[in-house]
């Protein structure tokens, strides 16, 4: 509203009322608009030293008409203003900016017409005046005014300091002060600061947002401790909001790191030890130097696997975590890996002894080892993992890879079939797995193929199907063919009663019908009433036609490509534990997909394994000896076809009768895990042998129930008083039981409540501890009362944990438990 139509207003109300308005203009300010307010039926009387002539009018002549008596200069004092008894009669108005300002907005408080005095240039504004109406409340004081206003020049709609610091930092961080210039601007600089320094006692004789970044810091990196009474309790309580509320969590790490490098931080925690640093996050360096640390303590055996791994997890909730987690990822999986293989047993009495332990216990190494690789590669600081990955390297190749491979080639050469009493064939896997389950019609099979999804693989998805809600997945394995590579593997999950190559290269048939791709192998399905289909096929129908597509058919092959693509191309064959990772996603998708079109039995499994080194095999790792016959047909890095296949001790020799094989052909594989020599190939990922890496091939069965089984974690709360009488109260919380694929995680915030209002800090605490040690799942939230909680002595308040509603910006209460506030004058010296 302009400021002329608020005179208007105002007289326009008089005028309900009255039949004469006086109004005096001393300084002749509306003389100009005088005419232009249009007041209806009101007609405006000028005194120009007639004032007899005006009374006379207005009493006389006109008594009913309504009259506006402008007076402009100067009015005569007492007797000498003729018109005194009138104005007495009829009041008079007075059109001064502050009156009509605080009339405008309803501020009654004697305070705030001053500050409408001062801050005359605020109110110049109609847009600033209406985006202050919308925050005023009836009985506002002069503070509270100026509060509002300072909100509505930064732009924002809460006038608490709180969230006048947050907007003051955001911008800030963004290496902008616009909105702090305005504030100064018009006049407001200096009422913050006072408010700054009356809340969070902040102080300076040249204060500015700079210097109050570096103080705020500083008191954090001290713990807030403070000399004189009343401390820094509120600048703490406020500090936790501004580090982890959405809105200013960017801008306060950018500050952060501007702050830490002020301060010299790195040399500030240069010599401190790892147990002093592992519940602090205020900067980044911390961080960086736990990792530095932990990473040489694990690559010097200097620290247990289990304490490692507490630390890890611990720091999962530093605010950091998102640029540091792979590093931590791969430190946790490296202590694993190294402390596994310090006490390592590879001894086995017999072939099938070598088979079952390998799925029971040795496959976790090559799965640390993958892991350790992905996260190593996948981190943005590779430094801190330099000793520690030429340690995982060392020991995966020489205390694992190369032992395991020859105790189990000693077992391997003393074979005279392939064949396992604890392990069923690969090649009766549709026998065993998918003929059961359609034999009677009623039911449907899906089989996802992933080529070269290892066992160790295959256990990992597995733990992810069982996290999902309503799934299951039970793990086996097979005894995969030799050689160990696609073609072979592909044929042998088929349905068949003989298997050989076809002797054209590496191509194999099943009952003489060819196998290769897609197509070939959907016509042998059909005659099962079966088909096949490429993953990224299926994954591009929608649900009607995947529906469509599982209804028509009793066997559904989905072959998925994804480790193998990458691994045999000598180009990104390092890439190749990122593939298993996407392989890992895109498989779960798959799985979500067709169980959202009705199937019910999921088969994953693959044709072969693989045996992978990051750093190059090296002489080491390769025969010093090419193959040798009357005709080599096929020559891999693993595996060698041919007739007339000349014995060597580097080889073992397969009949094609030895190995289940409707062929002429004759194998030969590399022992333990040597490769052949070729050129063009990549050596690090290869397949094809008989490693127990490569030939304990998987076999996942999917359930999907129809009730929900997963659920979080639950948390007691463990009270150890009902009251409170300190500013600090610590809440002791417990983890009732371990984290499991069916039992996840939980994260909550804890505060404390008088009905609605917050008189604490808000503390974030994550449980997911998988630990059958109840020891190990306790956890402590330490409430931190506000200077505002003494508002609500001797009432309850309530100890309250707090989740988020999945997908919302909203919460719902977990759990509470209920205290007495009972705080003497004494408790305000604790602070």
């Amino acid at each position: 509203m302009s400021e002329a139509s608020a005179v208007r207003s105002h007289l326009e109300r008089r005028f309900e009322t009255r039949r004469v308005v006086f109004w005096h203009d001393p300084e002749g300010e509306y003389a100009a608009d005088l005419d232009a307010l249009g007041l209806e039926g009101v007609e405006v009387v000028r005194v120009a030293n007639d004032e007899y002539a005006v009374k006379h009018r207005l009493l006389r002549a006109e008594p009913t008409a309504k009259f506006l008596v402008y007076r402009r200069g100067p009015v005569p004092t007492g007797i000498d203003n003729w018109l005194l008894d009138l104005e007495l009669a009829h009041g008079v108005f007075t059109a001064d900016r502050v009156s009509l300002t605080r009339k405008e907005l309803g501020l009654t408080d004697e305070g705030t017409g001053e500050v409408v005095r001062e801050h005359e240039r605020f109110f110049r504004s109609a847009k600033r005046v209406q985006a202050l109406r919308a925050l005023l409340h009836p009985g506002d004081d002069a503070d509270r005014l100026r509060a509002k206003m300072a909100a509505v020049l930064l732009g924002g709609s809460e006038h608490s300091l709180l969230e006048i610091t947050r907007a003051l930092l955001v911008e800030n961080a963004a290496g902008d002060d616009a909105r702090y210039r305005l504030l100064a601007d018009h006049g407001l600089d200096a009422f913050h600061w006072r408010g700054v320094a009356r809340i969070y006692g902040y102080r300076s004789e040249r204060p500015g947002v700079d210097d109050f970044v570096l103080w705020m810091f500083r008191q954090a990196a001290a713990g807030f401790a403070a000399e004189h009474p009343g401390g820094l309790r509120n600048i703490q309580l406020d500090f936790g909001s501004l580090r982890y509320d959405v809105r200013s969590r960017g801008a306060m790490g950018t500050l952060a790191r501007r702050a830490a490098r002020d301060l010299d931080h790195v040399a500030a925690i240069e010599d401190a030890a790892l147990a002093d640093l592992v519940g602090n996050d205020l900067f980044e360096d911390v961080d960086r130097k736990i990792i530095s640390d932990l990473a040489r303590a694990v690559a010097d055996r200097t620290l247990p696997a289990r304490e490692v791994t507490e630390i890890v997890r611990a720091r999962q909730s530093s605010i950091w975590i998102e640029g540091y987690r792979n590093l931590y990822a791969a430190i946790g999986s490296a202590s694993e890996l190294l402390t596994a293989l310090g006490s390592i047993d590879l001894s086995m009495g017999s072939f099938d002894e070598g088979l079952d332990r390998y799925r029971h216990e040795w496959f976790r190494v090559d799965q640390l080892y993958r892991r350790f690789i992905r996260a190593a590669r996948a981190a943005e600081h590779g430094g801190p993992l330099e000793e520690l990955r030429a340690q995982v390297e060392a020991f995966y190749a020489n205390r694992f890879l190369h032992p395991l491979g020859a105790a189990w080639q000693r077992h391997v050469d003393g074979v005279g079939r392939w064949h396992s009493a604890v392990l069923r064939p690969q090649t009766s896997f549709f026998a065993d797995h998918v003929r059961p389950l359609v034999r009677d019609g009623r039911r449907k099979a899906v089989v996802i193929v992933s080529d070269a999804l290892r066992y160790e693989i295959a256990e990992e998805l597995g733990e992810r199907v069982r996290k999902e809600d309503r799934f299951d997945a039970a793990l086996d394995a097979v005894l995969g063919v030799l050689p160990s590579y696609t073609q072979l593997g592909m044929a042998a999950l088929l349905p068949h009663t003989t298997l050989g190559h076809t002797g054209r290269r590496d191509l194999v048939h099943v009952d003489g019908r060819p196998t290769a791709g897609s197509e070939n192998r959907g016509r042998i399905l059909a005659d099962e009433g079966g088909t096949a289909v490429p993953a990224e096929d299926l994954l591009g129908m929608t649900r009607d036609e995947v529906r469509e597509l599982y209804r028509r058919h009793q066997v559904l092959y989905v072959y998925h490509n994804r480790i193998d693509a990458t691994g045999d191309k000598r180009s990104t064959e390092r890439q190749v534990f990122e593939a298993a990772e996407e392989t890992l996603r895109e498989l779960v998708a798959l799985i979500k997909r067709l169980t959202s079109a009705d199937a019910t039995n999921i088969l994953v499994t693959a044709d072969h394994g693989f045996l992978f080194q990051d750093s190059a095999p090296g002489d080491g790792g390769h025969l010093s000896v090419a193959p040798q016959g009357d005709r080599i047909a096929v020559q891999a890095r693993r595996f060698v076809l041919g007739t007339g296949l000349k014995e060597d001790p580097a080889f073992h020799t397969f009949t094609p009768a030895q190995l289940g094989l409707d062929s002429d052909l004759e194998v030969q594989i590399p022992k333990s895990v040597h490769r052949l020599r070729l050129r063009g190939s990549g050596a690090r990922f290869v397949h094809g042998g008989a490693a127990l890496q490569e030939i304990v091939v998987p076999v996942l069965t999917v359930n999907r129930k129809r009730r929900s089984d997963t659920r979080p974690v639950n948390i007691d709360i463990l009270p150890e008083t009902d009251k409170i009488t300190t500013g600090q109260l610590v809440v002791k919380l417990f983890q009732s039981e371990p984290v499991s694929a069916k039992v996840q995680p939980r994260t909550v915030r804890a505060g404390l409540y008088c009905g609605d209002i917050l008189i604490s800090n808000q503390v974030r605490l994550v449980f997911d501890q998988e630990s059958a040690d109840k020891r190990d799942r306790y956890q402590s939230a330490v409430m931190l009362l506000g200077r505002d909680a003494n508002q609500h002595n001797d009432r309850t308040v309530e100890f309250r944990l707090e989740e988020q509603i999945p997908h919302t910006n909203q919460w719902r209460v977990h759990g509470r438990a209920l205290y007495t506030l009972k705080r003497s004058f004494a408790s305000d010296f604790d602070f």
